[in-house]
C-alpha cells in the first residue's frame, strides 16, 4: 500500500524543483496522489479495510489542503499540477 523509495524519488524528481526537494507542495500533492491511488486500489479487494478507508479520507483532506494552498498562492503551478496528474476531470 505505501510507495517504495525509488518511486517517492521519482515523484519528487518530476514534480519538484529539484530531485531533493520533498517539502515543495507539488512534490507532497504528487506523493499523496499515488498513496491515495494505491489506496483505492486496495480497497477495491478489502471492502472491510476500516483503517484504510480513514487512511484515504484522510489523506484526500490533505491533499485537498494542499491544492487549496497552491491554488491560492500559485495559480499556475496549480493548473500545470491538475493537469499532469489527471486530477479534476
Amino acid at each position: 500500500m505505501s510507495i517504495t523509495k525509488d518511486k517517492m524519488q521519482e515523484l519528487v524528481s518530476e514534480n519538484g524543483k529539484n530531485s531533493e526537494d520533498t517539502g515543495a507542495t507539488e512534490s507532497q500533492v504528487a506523493i499523496f496522489t499515488e498513496r491515495i491511488r494505491n489506496l483505492t486500489d486496495h480497497l477495491k479487494v478489502n471492502k472491510k479495510d476500516k483503517s484504510a478507508q480513514r487512511g484515504l479520507m484522510l489523506l484526500v483532506a490533505k491533499r485537498a489542503r494542499l491544492l487549496k494552498y497552491l491554488k491560492k498562492n500559485s495559480l499556475d503551478g496549480y493548473k500545470q499540477l491538475i493537469e499532469k496528474l489527471d486530477l479534476r476531470k
